[in-house]
């Protein structure tokens, strides 16, 4: 499974998470937790360029599962030259 690695990190989290940064989206590259940040735009642009174009999660912060896949971002169509 793509990203598994950091699918498990955001579950160790999770609960601090749930606590303290409900509502944000939260930023994971491997077992690294980059930040929390107030909308997804936010949250993409710190992950690429902290990362580029390696694949990271960014996961809204919430009881319920959500998970949001740029697409465009993983084929290659958008470009991580910030």
């Amino acid at each position: 499974m793509a990203l598994e690695t950091e699918v498990a990190t955001y579950e160790q989290l999770k609960a601090d998470l749930l606590r303290n940064h409900l509502g944000k989206f939260a930023v994971i590259k491997g077992s690294e937790f980059l930040g929390t940040f107030d909308t997804a735009g936010n949250a993409y642009e710190a992950g690429v360029k902290k990362y580029g174009r390696e694949p990271f999660l960014v996961r809204r912060v919430s009881e319920r599962e959500e998970m949001y896949e740029n697409q465009a971002l993983s084929l290659g169509l958008i470009h991580a030259d910030l």
